[in-house]
């Protein structure tokens, strides 16, 4: 399976720029299925949907798992613009995703090779083939630029 990845993270950049015009952490993310088609697509809404676990990349599981009817995603890549958190990344084994492409590293809550490794933890029952750096400046000074503004108002 040969992916144009810069292009993919194009596409969740897009999501991203969503969540930020609704005052949303800007975060998007893409699920594409082996032959390259997006199953799904989703940016933050926690803000707008009441809910801590409305990040990206649950949201975006979420709507694959019922595309694809099944909760789990084998054969799929999940695209992302900011490292996934703890949370995000303990959906990911479960949903069985087998590859993680990500924008920018998060030092702060990142799980995936930052702060934490989920993604070749020996004590799960899953590992994660991890691919960063994928448009890596843009996405993050799409969050860099969120965060000015907003401690600007």
């Amino acid at each position: 399976m040969h992916l144009d990845l810069y292009h993919l993270m194009g596409r969740a950049l897009k999501e991203a720029e969503k969540a930020s015009l609704s005052g949303e952490v800007p975060v998007g993310a893409i699920i594409v299925n082996q032959e390259g088609e997006i199953v799904a697509s989703a940016h933050n809404q926690p803000i707008a949907l009441n809910d801590p676990t409305a990040h990206a990349e649950i949201l975006a599981i979420r709507k694959a798992s019922l595309t694809c009817r099944n909760y789990r995603l084998n054969n799929t890549v999940l695209v992302v613009t900011i490292e996934p958190c703890i949370m995000c990344m303990g959906a990911v084994v479960n949903a069985r995703v087998p590859k993680l492409v990500y924008g920018a590293d998060d030092p702060k809550g990142g799980a995936a090779g930052s702060l934490y490794d989920l993604a070749i933890d020996g004590r799960l029952n899953h590992r994660i083939e991890v691919i960063s750096g994928i448009r890596d400046e843009e996405c993050r000074v799409l969050m860099q630029d969120f965060f000015r503004i907003r401690r600007a108002r």
